[in-house]
């Protein structure tokens, strides 16, 4: 590392001063522009590739070498570039002095000089304390070579050296490490960061004696067989992301100019869960955290991928958002989308594999995708009353398909609805109702309704009219037990025997018991608003099982209040068999009824002791 000072040629001016406060520019660059000081080593990196790249396209043959020194707490990077003149040099700085007092002019200034030393060589100064750069032009082969040197307090010199200070073509980077930023010129650091951002560039990249480049990329390597290639790129994917994939998808769209692969994530997640991919930009690495690269649907897989058409940011670590990047989008989602397709056609246990651990993600792309949904039809699983299903083998089973919007709904209905021979499915979870609801479209004459109160209740059996008028008292008293927590009670036969009582509503019944509760507590003006709203008045029931045991025991009490504490403990279990939440009423109605049951079961058990000493129980005549 050559850590020599420079001083001004005897023919050139006093140290000159940046026109531009470059104390605050380095601060705009680490704290505001780059997200880490891991990034000088990219700009330096890519100011020499597109240096050498300046230079082969005039002269094919050149050489394309970038050599990275560290040592001494200081950094040399050597390119066979293109070079500078002196005059390149001025012309440089001055065009950074302008652009630099505006913040689009840094867009402007990095994309006229990258591959020179622009704005991303002066962020070289967010871990250095002095820049020296010396170079030759290779467009003019007759020109001195020239230095650069640059402080971090903004002051800087130029001058040109003897033919023998560098006689080749190429620039030559020096960097001194400022206080505290010693670590990132470290050799085994340098290395680290130039394995991670410049693996793919196309030119001879070294840290020493350590390559750096490791071309071809995997996915664009040749192999013996598609198990070895699956094989290949799993390894690669554990590498990069640190996770075996399920599979892998090649990303191939010429158009575009991008190459690449998409790893499916072998466990769930959340849809919410916003995805990193890794872009690299003409080989080298752009962003790890690229979230807009793919569709919103596409959450079960990471990305890694070579493009020469997406147009990074200000500060290359992201991906703007034009047209470009929407046509790479939809192209990327398609290519995701003939993935899915061409296992359903041909490898159906590789799809219910997949399906098993992202059938969310499937499911939100077929809601949109009409084509998906007739695809996946036969694939996606439901809960149904029949088990796991997918809704084409449902359909074929049932002439309706009923469904309810929630998991509550279905909990409540499901064993009852079984029973009775009507299938049901739980449209309660992430998509499931929408895309029940989209099944005509796509598999004609299939009908599909919501499953509510009334449905239920039709299909289940009648009691004999006798026998209910035989418990008209017990009904009665049933009913005005309940009429204060808006349910009605009603009298039907059904299976499974086990089942008592069976708590029905619907989102009707429920909103209006929310507006009765809202209007209860609401003044005069609000009451009467409310009550106004009120429409045919839908009631939740409580459907009695005239088969079950308990039942016939409770219907046979002649104690009007035992009656409604056992209706009462009714209604709260059916409630908890629905595995509905409890408002304060129902929690206290539960209480309420358990007390009272066992005040009873302790004064009837205190009553028939009296009776063992020879006095007759209550209700009893001694006999």
């Amino acid at each position: 590392m050559d850590s020599q000072t420079s001083q001004p040629s005897p023919a050139s001016p006093s140290p000159h001063t940046f026109q531009v406060d470059l104390r605050g520019l380095v601060d705009l660059l680490s704290h505001h522009l780059y997200s880490s000081p891991r990034v000088y080593l990219r700009e330096l990196l890519q100011n020499a590739v597109d240096a050498v790249t300046a230079r082969r396209a005039e002269e094919p043959d050149a050489p394309a070498r970038v050599r990275l020194f560290a040592s001494d707490g200081g950094l040399r990077v050597e390119d066979s570039g293109i070079g500078l003149t002196e005059a390149d040099v001025h012309s440089l700085l001055a065009t950074i002095g302008r652009s630099s007092k505006r913040a689009d002019g840094l867009q402007e200034a990095r994309s006229d000089f990258l591959g020179q030393f622009g704005i991303g060589l002066l962020a070289c100064f967010v871990v250095a304390e002095r820049i020296r750069v010396v170079s030759r032009s290779a467009r003019t082969p007759g020109a001195p070579p020239v230095e650069w040197t640059a402080r971090d307090d903004g002051s800087y010199t130029v001058r040109t050296l003897p033919d023998d200070e560098r006689p080749e073509p190429g620039t030559t980077v020096h960097l001194v490490a400022r206080a505290g930023a010693g670590e990132w010129l470290g050799e085994q650091r340098v290395l680290q960061l130039a394995r991670d951002f410049g693996s793919l560039l196309p030119y001879d990249v070294r840290v020493g004696d350590e390559a750096v480049t490791d071309l071809p990329a995997p996915w664009d390597r040749p192999y013996p067989s598609p198990a070895n290639r699956r094989v290949a790129l799993a390894r690669h994917c554990h590498e990069l992301f640190g996770f075996t994939p399920l599979d892998s998808i090649e990303l191939n769209v010429p158009l575009a100019g991008i190459r690449g692969v998409a790893y499916v994530l072998p466990s769930a997640v959340s849809p919410a869960q916003r995805a990193g991919h890794r872009v690299h930009l003409k080989g080298m690495l752009l962003t790890e955290r690229a979230e807009q690269l793919l569709p919103d649907w596409a959450f079960f897989v990471r990305c890694v991928l070579d493009t020469d058409s997406l147009r990074p940011t200000a500060s290359r670590e992201s991906l703007y958002e034009d047209e470009t990047l929407a046509a790479v989008r939809e192209a990327l989602g398609e290519r995701i989308r003939s993935w899915l397709t061409g296992l359903a056609a041909g490898d159906p246990e590789r799809l219910a594999a997949f399906l098993a651990v992202h059938h969310l993600g499937v499911k939100s792309l077929a809601r949109h995708d009409r084509e998906m949904l007739r695809t996946m039809l036969p694939w996606l699983p439901f809960e149904t009353t029949d088990g796991r299903l997918s809704l084409e083998e449902f359909a074929q089973r049932h002439p309706v398909v009923h469904f309810t919007r929630t998991v509550e709904e279905y909990r409540q209905v499901a064993p009852i609805a079984s029973a009775q021979g009507v299938g049901v499915i739980n449209g309660g979870y992430t998509y499931d109702s929408e895309l029940v609801e989209a099944l005509p479209s796509v598999r004609p004459g299939t009908v599909v309704a919501e499953l509510d109160a009334d449905t239920v209740t039709a299909h289940l059996d009648a009691v004999d009219p006798a026998e209910e008028l035989a418990l008209s008292g017990f009904l009665a008293a049933a009913r005005a037990k309940l009429d204060p927590l808006g349910c009605d009670v009603v009298l039907r036969s059904f299976h499974p025997l086990s089942v008592p009582a069976l708590h029905l509503d619907d989102r009707a019944a429920r909103h209006e018991q929310a507006r009765a509760e809202a209007e209860a507590q609401a003044d005069d003006l609000w009451a009467g608003i409310l009550g106004s709203l009120r429409g045919s008045a839908p009631r939740a029931r409580l459907v009695l099982n005239h088969l079950n045991p308990l039942i016939r025991r409770i219907s046979s009490l002649r104690d009007a209040e035992l009656v409604g504490t056992a209706t009462e403990s009714l209604y709260g279990q059916a409630l908890l068999m629905a595995q509905r939440p409890l408002r304060p009423a129902d929690s206290a109605l539960l209480n309420r009824s358990f007390i009272g049951l066992l005040e009873w079961a302790t004064h009837k058990n205190t009553t028939r002791g009296d009776a063992a000493h020879g006095e007759p129980a209550q209700g009893e005549d001694g006999h």
